[in-house]
């Protein structure tokens, strides 16, 4: 059945190279003649460009395998990189309980990552690593970008949307104005990378996260389609994906917007298998923190102008959440603990409160 979107890694990596029992080459089920039994499968790579993927792949490979019992297949990449070829496979993984890494040429393929979870009917959040916003508000314009097909929808199962690593001199100032509308989450990158670890809360709050290349520096990234001289450094790239990966309630993580060039692709190739190895290595060591479970979580109580908020904190991982006082619904009940930190939780007790908290307060109102 997976044969109908996917085709097999050439040329066969496991023919070319002889890999060592500690590399994740000798522990992948990778699609080379079969499409591989995903029974009992956590992570699945796939590769929306196949030449792109397949240099990644060179790279991961040879990179170390220290997480015993994890199971995870390459599927090759898909035979087509249209949106509406590409939704019903991933959601076919989100259905299956597997996470989906993808590997794609363009940030545009964001809109079908989403939209597969569009599908599933449930209300979602989302969090992106770009150096803009790309939205136009002009679905159908020329310039128009990958936001644009997600906010403008009819029928949206947006619930909350996070953005980091944005640079003021990309950003059109309509598009800020209409983030900060929506109470849309927006951390510029000298605010993100003067205090990365600020960024976990945004990440945690995903169920899914898009991280384009333009976001790193060109120096470190060659090979992308927007070049931009300044960015995230690959340690913070990879400090990033981990986040995701340790989220538990992240269900889908891609790289966008490797571009074959003259130069370049080795390196570049390099950092994207360093960040997919950075994030199974926080998959592998996830706590099952909220919204698997309350249990193991502290409450913490604080008299804040007049009224008491709640706070949680998990003594599994030591991370914190805020809950929301909203009345019971179904249909928010995997948001209303919000991601924050310990930092968020210091300053509730001097009666301050940071914005994307208060902004988490309004979407519920």
């Amino acid at each position: 059945m997976l044969e109908n979107w996917l085709s097999p890694i050439t040329p066969d990596p496991f023919k070319e190279e002889n890999f060592q029992q500690f590399q994740i080459g000798a522990h992948i089920d990778a699609f080379t003649s079969e499409v591989p039994d995903l029974s009992d499968t956590k992570l699945a790579i796939i590769g929306i460009g196949s030449k792109e993927a397949d240099i990644v792949r060179r790279s991961l490979y040879r990179m170390s395998f220290p997480f015993p019992g994890l199971n995870i297949a390459d599927l090759g990449n898909f035979k087509k990189s249209s949106h509406a070829f590409i939704i019903p496979l991933i959601k076919e993984l989100l259905e299956g309980k597997i996470i989906p890494i993808l590997i794609g040429t363009s940030a545009d393929f964001i809109a079908p990552q989403y939209r597969a979870f569009k599908s599933l009917k449930e209300m979602i959040n989302v969090a992106l690593v770009d150096d803009t916003i790309p939205f136009t508000g002009d679905p159908d314009g020329p310039g128009a970008m990958y936001l644009d097909e997600i906010l403008t929808e009819k029928k949206s199962h947006l619930f909350h949307l996070g953005i980091v690593g944005c640079q003021r001199h990309y950003i059109n100032p309509e598009s800020k104005k209409l983030f900060d509308k929506w109470n849309f989450e927006y951390v510029g990158l000298g605010d993100a990378r003067n205090n990365l670890s600020e960024l976990e809360p945004v990440v945690r709050d995903a169920d899914l996260l898009g991280f384009n290349l333009s976001a790193l520096k060109q120096a470190e990234v060659p090979a992308q389609n927007r070049n931009t001289p300044t960015g995230f450094t690959v340690e913070e790239a990879c400090r990033i994906a981990r986040y995701a990966g340790m989220s538990d309630k992240l269900r889908s993580f891609g790289v966008y917007g490797f571009e074959h060039q003259d130069y370049g692709d080795e390196q570049t190739a390099e950092v994207i298998a360093q960040m997919i190895w950075y994030f199974i290595d926080g998959y592998f060591n996830r706590k099952n923190d909220f919204p698997v479970s309350t249990k193991g979580l502290v409450e913490y109580i604080v008299n804040f102008q007049h009224e008491q908020i709640v706070f949680w904190k998990s003594q599994r991982s030591g991370r914190w959440w805020l809950q929301i006082p909203v009345m019971s619904n179904k249909k928010y009940q995997r948001h209303y603990l919000v991601p924050c930190s310990y930092n968020d939780y210091k300053k509730a007790c001097n009666e301050e409160l940071p914005d994307r908290l208060v902004n988490a307060f309004k979407r519920f109102h």
